[in-house]
């Protein structure tokens, strides 16, 4: 998972190996994420030795393996956010589907990792009622177009506002996932790069 940094330049022009040092307000967030990145490390330490195997979730929270939604928590739709492209982008629009809600930036390797599994996911299951959602955080309108043309993205994306990072955060690091149910709970928190093979098992018993 990576901490999350001040806007970078599109795609071409970024470091892809690493998100370089930040500054200003996100400096605060980038010493916090390394302290609960440590923590984290230290807390699923055995999990990670005992599964070395499934070496890309970080951390999985609230439901056991193969487990259908027991609605631990809720979804908040009452966000209206603005697309790359400067396109409204309302998250109420997709109540009745599953959603996986996914914060990433394009200056994030992992996230950048995770987004050709989830083009295949998405267009796989669009037609059953599945919608991924990306969320932008510390980024640029011009990253995400460039990227999201350079991957043939074929999901709804949004910039971030600090509204939907209060009501889904704090986020100290990236990529951050919810799988959200039909009727608006919450299944899933991920932390760290997802597959498709992780989404889709997570979602078979959703759709």
């Amino acid at each position: 998972m990576t901490p999350t940094p001040d806007p970078l330049p599109p795609p071409a022009a970024a470091d892809a190996g690493a998100a370089p040092p930040p500054h200003g307000r996100s400096g605060r967030r980038w010493a916090i994420a390394a302290v609960a990145a440590l923590a984290l490390a230290l807390l699923t330490f055995p999990m990670l030795t005992s599964n070395p195997g499934d070496v890309t979730h970080v951390a999985d929270i609230n439901l056991p393996e193969n487990a259908v939604c027991s609605g631990e928590g809720a979804a908040n739709y009452d966000f209206t956010l603005t697309g790359p492209d400067g396109d409204t982008v309302s998250l109420a629009d997709y109540k009745g589907q599953v959603v996986l809600l996914n914060f990433w930036g394009t200056w994030c390797p992992p996230c950048r990792v995770e987004v050709p599994a989830f083009v295949e996911v998405q267009e796989a299951y669009r037609d059953r009622g599945f919608v991924i959602v990306g969320v932008a955080v510390e980024d640029t309108a011009e990253a995400v177009r460039a990227f999201a043309s350079e991957m043939r993205i074929n999901y709804p994306l949004a910039m971030t506002q600090d509204d939907i990072e209060h009501a889904y955060g704090p986020i100290y690091g990236l990529p951050l996932s919810y799988v959200i149910a039909r009727d608006g709970s919450i299944c899933r928190k991920h932390f760290g790069e997802l597959t498709k093979e992780r989404v889709e098992k997570e979602i078979a018993g959703l759709l």
